[in-house]
């Protein structure tokens, strides 16, 4: 353990000391700040941030834990960072001879937004990290499997894992499994999810089962597969660090890298087909396989540049306002929002946790264009580069919070639906291959 904290990068160390603090773990010589107040004469715990200690200040202090469950948390969070740190080592090792997988690989770890999604907390009880392969060269492994999870909002305001699918390469089912919560649950989200409070009845299977079958399939370098991966990976408890996520290795054409397609998107433009209807539930399994195929399809065709589509006119009939606190009343909503406009809930797959988003939706586009021109607040661009605006209010007996309200598209943005869309034929295990038929007109 010593010579794994002496050699760990800064941000590590300060995370772990974070970590400690939050927990109020004491080593031999105390907490954090009864640590400073001996070792440091100088300043002691007025310079108590982290952040601004140096590395031999901070290796000194978690030197002094000695227990053994101390120990393992450390080792469990430097084991993650230093996988991390592999799979990017490597890559950069082989960029003159990487293969098509390791290429998407490399990919998803230089999205810009992969630092902020795959940061997990892995210090928190029940998480476990995926061991990479001893030998290096079986990094070179172009196994992979795909993984797509339902989560439904429990009472404490977080999100528990009741269903999971697993398919290799050639999309057969390695995992199919209903979890049981354990946990009481506030909403099982069965428009999105799929499940419902029955399904779960006799349902034994718990998070630790499938963490336990994941870490076989995930064994010798295997590569995991999924759209947003790192909202799965979260649900799981896991932290692998040898991913491909499909929302960051497509890019739409004159857009934001930050604007990640959605996988029913994804779909219809790459593959030729819906995963799923208007309205229609999440099948994890179909959800799953549409992951994969999708690499397979980046792998045989290369880049794949998508267009925008249309906002369909309903869509744009609306208005998003996100980020409201789960505090406010719903029946408050409409009360910020001018005009005749009646308040739809967002469906979301993921729990919002501490807030929560609904729809204003008006008669027509030209209503909802208005309506957001009248509101009063600062108006600014959201990560994927849509008009928003951030509004003060106040609700109840003067209680003041604040909520974002979005426009549905750009205000210019009547973008050509992509016309040529590669097809996706052929067997599940199977995918055969078009070239693309342009029709540019000289």
């Amino acid at each position: 353990m010593d010579e794994k904290l002496d050699t760990a990068e800064k941000k590590v160390l300060v995370e772990i000391v974070k970590l400690v603090q939050k927990r109020g773990l004491k080593g031999t010589e105390g907490g954090w700040k009864e640590f400073l107040n001996s070792y440091d004469k100088k300043f002691g715990a007025s310079l108590s941030d982290p952040s601004r200690r140096s590395n031999d200040v901070l290796v000194s202090f978690l030197k002094t834990f000695t227990k053994a469950n101390d120990l393992k948390l450390f080792d469990r969070m430097l084991q993650g960072h230093l996988n991390r740190a592999t799979v990017n080592q490597f890559g950069k090792q082989s960029l003159g001879n990487e293969s098509p997988e390791q290429r998407l690989v490399r990919l998803t770890l230089e999205h810009p937004q992969y630092p902020l999604d795959y940061t997990f907390p892995t210090g928190d009880e029940g998480w476990i990290i995926t061991k990479l392969p001893k030998k290096s060269g079986m990094l070179r492994s172009n196994a992979m499997v795909a993984v797509d999870c339902e989560m439904v909002l429990c009472e404490d305001g977080t999100e528990a894992l009741v269903r999971v699918c697993v398919v290799d390469r050639d999309l057969q089912v390695k995992i199919d499994k209903l979890v049981n919560p354990n946990k009481a649950v506030a909403d099982y989200r069965t428009e999105i999810t799929g499940v419902a409070a029955g399904d779960l009845d006799c349902v034994t299977c718990s998070v630790a089962d499938i963490q336990q079958s994941m870490k076989k399939l995930l064994s010798n370098g295997t590569i995991l597969v999924g759209h947003s991966l790192h909202n799965d990976l979260q649900v799981l408890k896991i932290d692998h660090a040898r991913v491909i996520d499909t929302s960051y290795i497509f890019k739409y054409l004159d857009a934001s890298i930050s604007k990640r397609p959605s996988l029913n998107n994804l779909c219809k433009s790459v593959l030729g087909y819906e995963v799923r209807k208007p309205g229609a539930a999440h099948n994890c399994l179909d959800d799953a396989c549409a992951a994969m195929k999708l690499v397979l399809a980046k792998l045989e065709h290369g880049d794949i540049p998508l267009v925008q589509e249309d906002v369909p006119q309903a869509e744009m009939e609306k208005l998003l306002l996100h980020r409201i606190p789960i505090n406010v009343p719903r029946e408050e909503i409409s009360r910020v929002i001018p005009g005749d406009v009646a308040i739809e809930m967002k469906p979301s797959k993921k729990a919002q946790g501490r807030h929560y988003a609904v729809f204003a939706v008006f008669n027509s586009p030209q209503e909802a264009n208005r309506a957001f021109e009248n509101i009063e607040g600062n108006e600014e661009k959201d990560s994927s580069g849509l008009p928003q605006k951030l509004v003060t209010f106040q609700f109840g007996k003067g209680v003041t919070a604040c909520m974002y309200i979005r426009k549905m598209a750009q205000d210019d943005s009547q973008c050509q639906v992509l016309s040529n869309k590669r097809a996706f034929q052929g067997e599940e295990k199977s995918i055969e291959s078009k070239r693309l038929k342009t029709d540019q007109k000289p």
